[in-house]
């Protein structure tokens, strides 16, 4: 944290505005938007999510040819890939249910409450409480790892 540029906080919460500003404009951050676009009757989000891939593209494709390192933490940039296992998909079906549950992804959740939609705030707290119990679930599961080694 100390060697990020005094900016970093400042620029991530008007980056996170101009974020929600994006969802809630292009009507994402309502749940009954995000639903129809579940059960194929609305392909707006689709059209969101392409924009918003096709200017993250480019902002990927160049940032790299005019800086070497990044602006706000001076790390060089580089590609980080994850590996695709088991994690990933359950991780991701996990994820889809509750989307398709609360009509809303945890960007959009905010966003949504910024717009008004109370109600929102059970899907906020079933998500912290999903990051939480999968957080304890990790770590259990980390320190019997390392029991089991250590005890080989």
């Amino acid at each position: 944290m100390a060697d990020r540029h005094p900016l970093f906080m400042p620029l991530i919460f008007v980056g996170g505005l101009i974020f929600g500003f994006g969802l809630a404009f292009s009507h994402m951050a309502r749940p009954e938007v995000v639903l129809d676009f579940l059960q194929f009757t609305d392909f707006g989000l689709l059209f969101v999510m392409f924009g918003a891939a096709i200017v993250s593209g480019i902002a990927f494709a160049t940032m790299p040819r005019l800086r070497d390192r990044a602006p706000l933490t001076g790390r060089p940039y580089g590609r980080r890939l994850k590996s695709f296992d088991r994690n990933v998909l359950i991780g991701g079906a996990i994820f889809g249910v509750g989307w398709g549950l609360s009509g809303i992804c945890p960007g959009a959740a905010y966003a949504s409450l910024g717009i008004g939609n109370i109600t929102i705030l059970w899907a906020l707290a079933g998500m912290f409480a999903g990051a939480y119990v999968q957080g304890r679930w990790r770590s259990h599961r980390s320190a019997s790892k390392a029991a089991a080694t250590g005890a080989d």
